[in-house]
């Protein structure tokens, strides 16, 4: 189980949480974010390979990537800093962003983002703020060390899935646009991404029904919307994935 707290941000389209884990869970992030330890420790899984985080570690997290968490040393708590996605696109548009997913304590090229938390903990002014995101938000683009952690096939099976969460299609129609053979295809993905396919497709679509119901959207209208046969499928992966119904989601989406 994990309990977030939403901390206050006096610039838009910037939220914060703080959240307590207690227990394992794996998820498909949806947004550009900046995490940091605060307590405990954390082995998990990202982009390939085992990552061990302790107090100070900095996560850099991408929209679309795969989180795992393996092992907990007792609670875990950090806080989390999710950005503008249209400012780090336009970064990427520009093929100036490669991030590299964890980065140590004591990490110099980890300070601007230490400083955007240290300044959102402290409830710092707008412009304090703004001045930290727009820091933290530029050194996505001078990280070095990072490599691109998929292939051309599993990076084309990936946007191929985002693209179509409401469509019906088929592993070979995947495998096609991804111009590599099914067979090698399921291994690739489950290797580099985290999870099957199919698993992939179904956080993608939890997601989106997350996203429509924070914008008011009925529960009962989500199925169709997001890929789900009907509103039984939807109510089931959801409260998987997210521990709650979607009604219950709506209630309190923070």
């Amino acid at each position: 189980m994990s309990e977030s707290v939403r901390l206050s941000v006096s610039v838009p389209h910037v939220t914060a949480f703080r959240t307590t884990v207690r227990r394992l869970h794996a998820c498909v992030k949806d947004t550009y974010a900046i995490a940091r330890i605060e307590r405990g420790q954390l082995e998990w899984w990202g982009r390939g390979r085992t990552w061990r985080s302790k107090p100070g570690a900095i996560l850099v997290k991408e929209p679309g990537d795969v989180h795992r968490d393996l092992v907990l040393d007792g609670i875990t708590v950090f806080t989390a800093v999710m950005l503008p996605s249209q400012e780090v696109e336009q970064l990427r548009s520009l093929g100036q962003v490669l991030t590299l997913p964890h980065l140590e304590p004591g990490d110099e090229r980890a300070a601007t983002f230490h400083r955007l938390h240290d300044a959102i903990c402290l409830g710092a002014d707008s412009l304090h703020l703004d001045v930290a995101l727009t820091e933290a938000i530029s050194s996505l683009s001078v990280l070095t060390g990072a490599v691109s952690h998929h292939t051309r096939p599993v990076r084309r099976a990936t946007e191929y899935l985002q693209t179509r969460l409401t469509a019906s299609f088929t592993l070979n129609d995947v495998a096609e646009y991804a111009a590599l053979d099914k067979f090698h295809l399921c291994r690739a993905f489950r290797a580099q991404v985290g999870m099957p396919p199919h698993m992939y497709l179904t956080h993608l679509r939890v997601q989106r029904a997350r996203q429509l119901l924070r914008q008011g959207v009925r529960a009962s209208e989500l199925a169709a919307r997001v890929g789900f046969y009907d509103q039984s499928q939807l109510t089931r992966h959801f409260k998987r994935i997210v521990g709650v119904t979607p009604a219950r989601y709506a209630a309190s989406p923070s």
